[in-house]
């Protein structure tokens, strides 16, 4: 058993990691308002720009009248024998389960696409070094020409084509904008035939799922086609609202829900509605430069809503970590007490042995 100079020691050792976790909770809940009013903010341009191309696609030709073709490559369907796979993980450790849920759904996609050639684009430092680990890099052959694309030397089935580090530490829309426009970019050039998200979906703090969105091709612009979802436990809930309502964060943003909702109740009616508008170009243009900027919206928006997620499963983390370091302290506490007492109890059989013996 160890002695009462070691247990000191060790309580002084969780009680200045209990000081750390704490300092990151609170932290993390700062950083989560924020990211959650930035993704709440974000979500009205979302849908605006979905229901503009919707009210557009009523009044585009967006078929081939003589051969009944979609004339947009993004709306075009292809059989899926190539597809690409962005990830969308974090760049800090101390989540607790947010990048292994992730890498669980993306594991899960790849095991039901056996087959086919999947190539992975990698958001996040954990994602890259855990990718890089698993599958090799794609190659590509010198560009001969500057106006043509580097060949592409596949060697496996599952490649790692790219990786993003730092996006999410300081997100900007201008490189989530290039990276769209490379994703719509492989798949007009027919290197992809479908791009599919994952990513952790924000709701608000007990509200979050780990979901494999399809981005391309574009089915609806109404309904996010996710294919597959992973909701959290019961547990993990409760855990989640323990963490917030001691760190001071709204569980249920009931202002910005409301004022979402009416937004969106305006929004489909201007969608809807019968109303001749008049466009300086032709609907079918205006619709053809706007479709690309609805991809970049959704990738931007799981961006978003991945960085809520992120700071939302750190302080659940940090606070599981605090109440089980208080746990600790307690337990070691009682221990050198124990120790304590046994050694002063000791001392005293021996001194009252000791002068019984004389």
């Amino acid at each position: 058993m160890a002695n009462v100079l070691d247990l000191r020691r060790r309580i002084r050792s969780v009680r200045n990691t209990r000081q750390i976790t704490k300092a990151m909770k609170m932290v993390s809940a700062a950083k989560l308002r924020r990211a959650q009013e930035r993704a709440v903010a974000a979500r009205p341009y979302a849908a605006m720009l979905a229901s503009v191309l919707e009210s557009l696609k009523r009044r585009a030709e967006i078929y081939d009248p003589e051969t009944g073709e979609v004339r947009h490559p993004l709306l075009l369907t292809r059989p899926e024998k190539r597809i690409l796979l962005v990830v969308v993980s974090g760049d800090k450790g101390f989540a607790g389960a947010f990048n292994t849920n992730i890498f669980k759904a993306a594991a899960s996609f790849i095991a039901e696409n056996n087959g086919k050639e999947i190539d992975i684009e990698a958001i996040g430092r954990k994602g890259r070094d855990l990718f890089r680990r698993r599958y090799p890099a794609a190659q590509f052959a010198e560009a001969v020409d500057e106006e043509r694309r580097p060949e592409r030397q596949r060697g496996s089935a599952i490649e790692v084509v790219g990786e993003q580090t730092g996006v999410l530490e300081k997100l900007n829309y201008e490189r989530v904008r290039e990276l769209a426009e490379e994703i719509i970019s492989w798949y007009t050039h027919e290197e992809v035939d479908a791009a599919y998200l994952v990513y952790n979906e924000f709701k608000s703090v007990i509200q979050q799922r780990v979901v494999v969105e399809r981005v391309l091709p574009i089915l609806s612009l109404r309904v996010h086609e996710v294919e597959k979802a992973e909701e959290p436990t019961i547990e993990e809930r409760e855990r989640a609202a323990e963490a917030a309502l001691s760190a001071g964060v709204s569980l249920y943003p009931h202002e910005a829900e409301a004022a979402q909702r009416q937004f969106e109740d305006e929004v489909r009616n201007f969608g809807t509605a019968e109303v001749d508008y008049i466009y300086e170009q032709s609907p079918q243009e205006i619709f053809a430069d706007v479709l690309p900027r609805y991809v970049t919206s959704q990738l931007y928006h799981a961006t978003l809503e991945s960085v809520a997620a992120e700071h939302a499963a750190r302080m659940t983390a940090m606070d599981s970590a605090t109440n089980n370091a208080s746990d600790m302290i307690d337990s070691l506490t009682l221990t050198m007490n124990r120790v304590r007492q046994a050694a002063i109890t000791k001392e005293i059989i021996e001194i009252v042995s000791g002068a019984a013996a004389i």
